[in-house]
């Protein structure tokens, strides 16, 4: 996961980005998402819901033990493959005073075939339609 924040960085600069997702806490450009029990009413702390907060601490403690993150960022921490399951990769660019967000969700199998270990939830999307007719 490391290496490709990286190689991700390393294109974002080249196109005259900056790499704001840096200024996150741990420079998450991705965590790896989880099925959150539905409650009547969950309270929020930092914009995110507690139960949210609460499967993330568990999957970084239990992952911490085996050797894995759920969060991908540039640290050390980082640096293994993704563990099979959703990654909501969100990329936060900034140009010129502007930042600008997206986010796709990334499926991640345990598949040894190289085209089927990781794909897009849904490809079928504006830019991705544009950039198949562009080529």
């Amino acid at each position: 996961m490391r290496e490709i924040y990286e190689d991700v960085d390393r294109l974002m600069v080249r196109q005259g980005y900056a790499n704001r997702h840096r200024a996150h806490s741990f420079g998450v450009i991705a965590p790896k998402v989880g099925r959150v029990k539905r409650r009547r009413w969950s309270p929020h702390l930092f914009g995110f819901g507690t139960q949210a907060l609460r499967g993330l601490a568990s999957d970084a403690l239990h992952g911490h033990r085996e050797g894995w993150s759920p969060l991908w960022s540039p640290y050390r921490f980082s640096d293994h493959p993704p563990r099979p399951g959703l990654w909501a990769v969100e990329p936060h660019l900034g140009f010129r005073g502007t930042g600008v967000k997206f986010e796709e969700i990334l499926v991640v199998t345990d598949s040894r075939d190289p085209l089927k270990s990781a794909f897009w939830l849904d490809d079928d999307l504006p830019h991705m339609r544009r950039w198949t007719e562009e080529k």
